[in-house]
């Protein structure tokens, strides 16, 4: 049966509530000439991306240099969209309504005009190009020198558009050979060690070591031929590492002019007595009430002792610890902060061609740089980031059932066999659960009585049903 993926994407997103297609009309809206301004040329410095191969929504590219106190200051460039998408516009209340581009696997629905987000506010390699640089300096311990902090437009040119599987083999095995320019395997080398001082900093206040195993479905002439894992790198962790770094870096820049912003906050879990259960289970007492420090150091010892199945534990804390959530942040509030990462301070900022909140961060960053009038009020920002989550919530959902679609598909002449699973959510509608091989999450129909997260068990495949993405399973006892 041939399904058609393109058409069930569009029906997914239009069922969660998103626009499907950008009005016919963006284009012509998009300036023809870049703004005059009096921004840095940084063009000469020896900036790189690393990105997946595929990518040409490119958001950030990134320049470390050594300093004579063991310090080394980062450039981060961030694709400044709002040189071109000004407050108001038509493409800004396109990507207002969405708030994000949302991958489907089998197409990519963009926040913003391709001619944009793939093009003149890409920072795709050998093009000048419009950046916002969050200029930071990182101490030999991890931390962050605050005080040396800044933020400024700039001119920039991306010398090398780098893939995560490549720099991360290297980096990990040690043969820099695939990345060519030794100029460049240096660059990439420093900047590796800063990112492994400050995931060490992170983890020393508490920040949770985890590694979800994400299936991507691979489509070919529109049908499903393969479910991918995506799985942590050194070079994907060097990049999260920069990203998070930046991120709260820009938070307290906000909060130290007295500014308002939006944050990106993850409470205490609120299934913590779970997370309690699962660590009982496998020898470890955790405290009774919710504690960063306590988990990551029982995350570290089981990632230690059972790395083969760490994925499936991480998976089921993922799942207990809840999403996150925008809020908004005035200068004078307490910190919420991120209970996953163990940061007081943090705000989404790196993405702005794929996220809207990272765009109007942007906004607030560049106002409060040159000491102007802030772009948005508090009241516009509690809407924005109350929008933000609800929209965020339903594109999880949208990426949650494409991946259902194609798992459903793959599976669907696999009727009548038996997998290893998890428990991966207990809700209202129903217990689910995924199988190990391949990654395919589904709904157990029957003997779902008693079953919780994180839960091992046999699931025996009884019903697919591939145009919506259902997936029924019996648990066997």
């Amino acid at each position: 049966m041939h399904i058609d993926m393109l058409a069930i994407a569009r029906r997914v997103l239009l069922e969660n509530g998103f626009e499907a297609e950008l009005p016919a009309d963006l284009d012509a809206t998009i300036p023809a000439r870049d703004p005059l301004d009096n921004a840095r040329d940084l063009r000469t410095l020896p900036w790189s991306s690393i990105d997946n191969e595929e990518s040409r929504d490119l958001d950030q590219i990134e320049v470390a240099d050594a300093l004579p106190d063991g310090g080394v200051r980062v450039r981060i460039g961030i694709a400044n969209v709002d040189a071109l998408v000004p407050k108001g516009s038509p493409i800004d209340r396109h990507a207002e309504a969405n708030t994000t581009s949302l991958y489907t696997g089998v197409h990519t629905f963009p926040m913003l005009p391709l001619a944009l987000s793939a093009g003149r506010t890409s920072l795709l390699p050998d093009g000048d190009r419009l950046a916002v640089v969050t200029e930071i300096v990182v101490r030999a311990d991890g931390s962050l020198d605050d005080r040396a902090t800044a933020i400024y437009p700039a001119h920039v040119r991306n010398h090398a558009k780098l893939v995560y599987e490549t720099v991360g083999g290297w980096l990990e095995d040690g043969d820099p050979r695939e990345a060519g320019d030794p100029k460049l395997v240096e660059q990439l080398r420093l900047q590796d060690q800063v990112a492994q001082r400050l995931r060490r900093r992170r983890y020393e206040h508490g920040a949770l070591e985890l590694e979800t195993i994400e299936a991507r479905p691979v489509a070919k002439d529109g049908e499903v031929v393969d479910l991918v894992l995506a799985r942590k790198s050194r070079a994907r962790e060097l990049i999260e590492d920069l990203m998070i770094a930046a991120n709260g870096a820009t938070a307290r820049f906000l909060e130290e002019r007295g500014r308002s912003s939006i944050r990106r906050v993850v409470r205490e879990p609120k299934r913590w007595d779970r997370i309690v259960v699962l660590a009982s289970d496998l020898g470890t007492q955790l405290p009774a009430e919710p504690s960063a420090p306590a988990l990551a150091d029982f995350l570290a010892a089981r990632r230690k002792a059972d790395p083969d199945r760490f994925a499936d534990l991480s998976l089921s804390v993922v799942k207990l610890l809840g999403p996150g959530q925008y809020i908004l942040q005035r200068a004078t509030d307490s910190d919420t902060g991120h209970f996953g990462l163990a940061v007081e301070d943090y705000m989404h900022s790196t993405a702005p061609n794929r996220r809207f909140p990272d765009l109007v961060t942007q906004r607030l960053l560049l106002a409060a740089a040159a000491n102007a009038t802030p772009p948005y009020s508090d009241d516009e920002l509690t809407s924005i980031a109350t929008h933000c989550t609800e929209r965020e919530n339903a594109a999880r959902k949208v990426e949650r059932t494409m991946r259902k679609v194609a798992a459903a598909t793959l599976l669907s002449s696999r009727i009548g066999e038996v997998f290893d699973g998890i428990v991966t959510g207990v809700t209202p509608k129903g217990t689910f659960a995924r199988t190990i091989h391949p990654p395919a999450e589904g709904m157990v129909v029957k003997n779902a009585g008693g079953l919780d997260v994180g839960d091992k068990l046999k699931l025996k495949l009884v019903d697919t049903e591939p145009t919506r993405g259902f997936i029924d399973f019996v648990a066997l006892r």
